[in-house]
């Protein structure tokens, strides 16, 4: 049933389509147009009417898209994720000359797994701004493929230990991408404006840039039976993809309850931003759709206590070589099942109240559910889930599918476990009545 449901190929594609977070919620805009939700703009008055379809995009690279409740509302149901991911983002001034070579300086977005990014083929990709031929000002993303760059790793005659002791990488030193040489590279202009003319058919003057090294590689399906995807950005694509076909397929309103998906941007390097999860985005959008619901101040202070947020990321797989990473009764396999993440310290921001919608929704869609906590001396991370909690007030609880290779630029999901994923958000998103612990 799920496989007919959700479809995998268009989840690849997606991922190939989405090296940023700019690209990422363009491609959802596109979907949304499709399926004829109706685009706001935060900069103009809203009009909002009962049982339909919304979204409002945020600085580019976040996302609240939402579905009114036909009556008066008196629930949220939030689903949220993040549109970005670790990554090695071009330094302002990046082109570095070392004759014969022209190499580009790099600086870590988040904190990505350094060793994944060595020799592989890497291109540029992001957004410019930048003057026309009418010097006029535009903006414009772009990937920049026709031209692959490279960060080559030391040779081993050169670091003969390295097999023994482990990679040790300079941030500052040995993460320059090898862009080209310089005898074939005859232009005047810096080699990143000619790569940029190349693709701009209007450029005149490079004004400003954020480009990330993203790699060449395509998301492919592996395994004897194609039951594992491969791809940079499963970290966390994978939960907003199903986040948002979820809420396609379960696009017809709630009675009483607001239907809402949230991707913000940022999570990656703490999310204080104006397009984090810790900026004022969800709660100014809260509030516009109310006031277009025509609600009064009252029954809004009523509606977050009533509440969840199903925050949904990833979640650390057990690894096959590194049994010893997890602890024995929470250890999370691949095509297992959706899994529930707990944290003491509340790194995660599960509790009692907030899962019981997910063990009643998993019931109910015959999806299999793990629970995934830290060992006691491997510190876990964290999700968007205890700043959403922290600042709404509201029962908060995460969850995802297992991956391997987290952090890498090539990651590895079960497919099986997509396919789950999507199965209980469109549970979640239908569920009547809600599902609450009696008084």
């Amino acid at each position: 049933m799920h496989r007919l449901d959700y479809s995998l190929d268009l989840f690849k594609e997606f991922l190939d389509s989405s090296p940023t977070s700019w690209h990422a919620v363009e491609s959802i805009v596109a979907l949304l147009k499709k399926y004829q939700f109706k685009e706001l703009s935060s900069k103009e008055r809203w009009s909002i009417e009962p049982g339909k379809g919304y979204f409002v995009v945020h600085h580019d690279s976040s996302i609240a898209i939402f579905i009114t409740p036909t009556c008066a509302m008196k629930r949220v149901r939030l689903f949220a994720s993040h549109t970005d991911s670790p990554a090695l983002k071009l330094k302002p001034s990046p082109e570095i000359y070392n004759d014969p070579m022209i190499s580009m300086g790099v600086e870590t977005y988040g904190s990505p797994l350094l060793s994944s990014w060595l020799n592989r083929d890497l291109k540029l990709a992001g957004k410019v701004i930048y003057k026309n031929f009418d010097h006029k000002i535009c903006q414009q993303l772009l990937q920049l493929d026709n031209h692959p760059m490279i960060i080559p790793q030391l040779a081993i005659h050169l670091d003969r230990e390295i097999n023994e002791k482990g990679l040790q990488l300079n941030k500052q030193n040995h993460l320059n991408s090898l862009a080209s040489l310089q005898k074939v590279f005859s232009s005047h202009a810096t080699y990143l404006k000619t790569l940029i003319k190349e693709k701009v058919t209007d450029f005149s003057q490079l004004i400003d840039f954020e480009l990330f090294l993203v790699p060449m590689e395509k998301a492919s399906f592996i395994g004897y039976k194609k039951e594992l995807l491969a791809s940079y950005r499963i970290d966390s694509l994978a939960s907003v993809h199903a986040i948002l076909c979820a809420l396609l397929k379960q696009k017809e309103p709630l009675q009483n309850d607001l239907k809402m998906a949230l991707f913000w941007d940022h999570e990656e390097i703490g999310s204080n931003t104006p397009q984090g999860a810790a900026s004022p985005f969800f709660e100014e959008t809260f509030k516009r759709i109310a006031n277009g619901l025509k609600m009064e101040e009252e029954e809004r202070s009523c509606v977050f206590p009533r509440s969840t947020c199903i925050s949904v990321d990833l979640a650390h797989a057990l690894h096959p070589n590194y049994l010893e990473k997890h602890d024995l009764q929470h250890r999370p396999l691949l095509g297992e099942g959706v899994v529930i993440k707990y944290s003491a310290s509340q790194r995660y921001a599960t509790n009692l109240c907030s899962a019981l919608p997910i063990y009643e929704a998993a019931q109910k869609a015959q999806v299999p559910i793990q629970k995934f906590v830290s060992r006691n001396d491997i510190p876990s991370g964290s999700t968007i889930g205890p700043i959403h909690a922290s600042a709404t007030g509201m029962q908060t609880v995460d969850i995802g599918c297992a991956q391997l290779s987290m952090h890498s630029c090539r990651e590895i999901l079960a497919c099986q476990d997509q396919q789950w994923l999507f199965a209980l958000l469109c549970q979640l998103m239908k569920i009547e009545p809600w599902p609450e612990i009696s008084p």
